[in-house]
């Protein structure tokens, strides 16, 4: 299929100065589903205006596991359409859209004592089953290895820190991680940008019809309207605040963040399994950045939903307690050294409003067209973020009537992907090559031009223990739309998601908005 043709490239900006009055597609919410329904109505050939009321990845799209899944859960569960349909999806992530913000990762379940032979068994009947949907996705195996056994010295060899008495060995599957995903929304939303899409932050909907939304600039206080052939609701948790005939029941899910010194010398992702439950685990996970990021809880979310939800201390002290389980040193609440919760945007079906534990509802997701036409995307998950966006952009067409090119993004890479061994090939840091791809030369250009640094400076770590570099604060005012602190150590990095780390790198995002304004810093 031909790659389509580029428009005028648009910036990342923020507010609405300069932006069309008219639009084909009009998109509320730049989380990744919000992002991938502007890349795909933009290369369908439809003229798009995105905005968010506060910034790309503000919400529950920054606030997950970091993994590509191929739907081993809901196969557990019964949910073969969503295995499947996750399955694919990550194939086409890890090896057409975004090979250069994922890899491979190995996925461990300890063979303790804790765990009989009979789960052992079932267990591993489980991974072959998710090895079969890898083949029926054709995701070939240089992707993703095929499970297999580890004898218990491999598996310490693996993960040094395991539980010794009773360990008879392990069972080793693969699966995708992402570098980062508040990464991937940026990547997609800069990719719609370069195809000509309107992406605005900072611009809030204060009423919404099929035919065109009422908006207001946050950093001007002004107000105006904008016109649409159609809209599309891509708010998640915020989705029903916009159309009231959507019903949401909202899960938290708590992610702990760790000093990978807590468990030392980790090399692969750790299954620690909930007690009493026979599907149910814990994921210990260990990131290239020198962190380690436990997870996660599924917990009935009640009440207004929050700009930023926070984790619980019975939720905090339920992690620690299941991976302790499965380690010889026990963690403590002092290893904690972040924490972060996200809320996943579930679709209420149940005609009693109620009832029934979040973990039950299904993970598809929904396309529903309101009475006044918005057009809504709802559940689902990062993983699949393509499909929902593809399927949003069709419903949106067939209400309104519109006459667009066909779906490309199936085959479309984002900015800065190439398959793995080019990108191996890269002289170029290696942080830089995980995050951006082929642009990470891009970065470093951007970043001496504005700035007159050279490379010493700019690639240095902004602090002792923290990686982040200033060219990427630069390239993320620059390129990236960021207007403030938070922006870039919240989203545009994660250094956020360690607060002490936030702290002493505040400085040089500071350093970063004031080389790109021209102004020096107080």
């Amino acid at each position: 299929m031909s790659t389509p043709r580029r428009p005028t490239p648009q910036r990342i900006t923020a507010g609405l100065t300069d932006a069309p009055d008219d639009v084909d597609v009009l998109v509320i919410g730049l989380g990744i589903t919000g992002a991938g329904v502007a890349l795909d109505a933009v290369t369908r050939g439809l003229s798009v205006l995105a905005v968010d009321a506060h910034d790309l990845a503000f919400g529950t799209s920054r606030w997950s596991s970091k993994l590509v899944h191929g739907g081993l859960r809901y196969l557990a569960s019964g949910q073969l359409g969503v295995a499947h349909e996750s399955a694919v999806e990550r194939g086409i992530l890890m090896q057409v859209t975004a090979p250069h913000l994922t890899r491979p990762l190995p996925m461990m379940v300890p063979l303790q004592s804790s765990v009989s032979r009979l789960q052992s068994m079932v267990t591993g009947a489980g991974l072959r089953a998710g090895d079969g949907l890898r083949r029926i996705a054709r995701t070939d195996a240089e992707t993703l290895p095929r499970p297999r056994r580890l004898s218990a010295t491999e598996a310490l060899r693996m993960a040094p820190g395991l539980r010794t008495p009773g360990l008879r060995g392990g069972l080793l599957s693969w699966d995708g991680q992402l570098e980062d995903d508040a990464r991937l929304v940026i990547t997609v939303a800069r990719t719609a940008a370069s195809y000509g899409a309107h992406i605005r932050t900072r611009a809030r909907v204060l009423t919404a019809t099929g035919t065109g939304v009422d908006l207001r600039d946050e950093l001007t206080g002004r107000t105006r309207t904008v016109t649409a052939r159609a809209v599309v609701n891509a708010t998640g948790v915020w989705a029903g605040e916009l159309v009231e005939e959507v019903r949401l029941r909202p899960s938290r899910g708590t992610h702990l963040v760790l000093r990978a010194a807590s468990v030392p010398g980790l090399q692969v992702a750790v299954f620690a399994p909930v007690p009493g439950s026979t599907h149910r685990f814990v994921l210990v996970v260990p990131h290239p950045d020198g962190t380690v990021q436990v997870g996660l809880t599924d917990e009935p979310a009640e009440g207004e939903v929050p700009d930023v939800p926070e984790p619980t201390e019975p939720e905090i002290g339920f992690l620690l307690d299941v991976v302790s389980a499965v380690f010889a040193r026990p963690l403590h609440r002092d290893d904690v050294v972040g924490a972060f919760a996200g809320l996943r945007p579930l679709l209420d079906t149940s005609a009693d409003d109620g009832g029934g534990a979040t973990a039950d509802l299904s993970r598809r997701h929904a396309v529903l067209t309101s009475r006044t036409g918005v057009v809504t995307v709802v559940g689902g998950k990062l993983t699949t973020y393509r499909q929902m966006a593809q399927d949003a952009v069709d419903a949106a067409l067939a209400h309104a009537g519109l006459v667009a090119g066909e779906c490309r993004t199936r085959r479309l890479p984002l900015l800065g992907a190439a398959d793995r061994r080019s990108l191996a090939l890269l002289e170029q840091p290696a942080r830089l090559v995980r995050r951006y791809g082929t642009d990470a030369e891009l970065v470093r250009q951007r970043a001496r031009e504005v700035t007159g640094l050279g490379d010493h400076e700019l690639l240095a770590p902004i602090a002792d223990g923290v990686p982040v570099t200033l060219a990427e604060l630069v390239f993320g005012v620059c390129e990236e739309g960021a207007v403030d602190v938070a922006d870039l150590l919240d989203r545009r990095t994660r250094v956020g998601l360690v607060p002490a780390d936030r702290v002493r790198c505040v400085p040089a995002a500071q350093r970063a908005l004031a080389l790109v304004a021209g102004t020096s810093v107080p």
